[in-house]
């Protein structure tokens, strides 16, 4: 089958974005670096997640961090907004692909219908691509780019990967369906057979699986030793009038 094109847009291609996909810019590796470095010397723990991922990023390329309930829109710099994804990998330069939580859609609640495990499932892949799709016009009736940001992270943190693509609609006609034994649809590229998408009935989790592009940004860090509590709290000339305890209606 033939691949079906993307039509160029001439609003898109008018206003650019702030720099080309997969090409940040030349500080970002070292930002992102130091902002780990921190992270590990004053938590103390190899953690992070959502919010401060998109923080992070959004610090890394001087853009706006604006949590958002649709999650498409987390980072804004001018005409484009990314959504902030993490994922955990044994070693991130080594991962080919990863699987993207991408939300909830629930064909029950957004079209009104009930459905079981022999409900048909293009069906129902159809229907969660139609939510998603809704989702990302109305963000790109906002911006005129959208993109999706990804960072890959080692357990301890001292090896992060980070690339983008862009948020799009998919084309319903592309892919088809099927039931697992764990009893989710998965969607498939109908030219290749490449599993793209799983949807689980219960909780409605819509996952995209993405590939990896060559020129994702590697970046790693020397493990710091935590800084020390007492002597933070020294340096900043902390003394106990700084707390007052009080308790209500006494």
């Amino acid at each position: 089958m033939k691949e079906k094109k993307s039509p160029r847009l001439r609003t898109v291609d008018k206003v650019k974005p702030p720099y080309p996909l997969n090409k940040f810019p030349k500080q970002f590796g070292f930002n992102l670096g130091r902002e780990i470095v921190y992270l590990l010397a004053t938590k103390g723990e190899s953690s992070l997640e959502g919010g401060e991922w998109e923080k992070i990023f959004a610090d890394c390329i001087g853009a706006k961090w604006k949590p958002s309930n649709v999650g498409l829109d987390d980072v804004v710099l001018g005409s484009c907004a990314w959504s902030a994804k993490t994922v955990k990998a044994a070693v991130p330069s080594n991962q080919k692909s990863v699987r993207l939580i991408s939300g909830r859609n629930s064909p029950i609640y957004s079209f009104g219908e009930s459905f079981n495990e022999n409900s048909d499932p293009n069906r129902l892949g159809t229907q969660v691509l139609d939510i998603w799709n809704e989702r990302v016009s109305a963000i790109r009736k906002l911006y005129k780019h959208a993109r999706t940001v990804v960072l890959i992270k080692s357990t301890d943190l001292s090896e992060v990967a980070a690339f983008e693509f862009d948020t799009v609609r998919y084309d319903a006609d592309l892919y088809q369906w099927g039931w697992n034994k764990n009893k989710n649809i998965e969607g498939f590229e109908k030219n290749d057979n490449a599993h793209r998408f799983t949807w689980q009935p219960h909780g409605s989790q819509f996952t995209i699986i993405e590939n990896i592009p060559d020129e994702s940004l590697i970046v790693k860090v020397k493990i710091p030793a935590k800084l020390n509590k007492e002597a933070i709290l020294k340096n900043i000339g902390f003394t106990d009038s700084w707390i007052t305890v009080l308790r209500k209606n006494a």
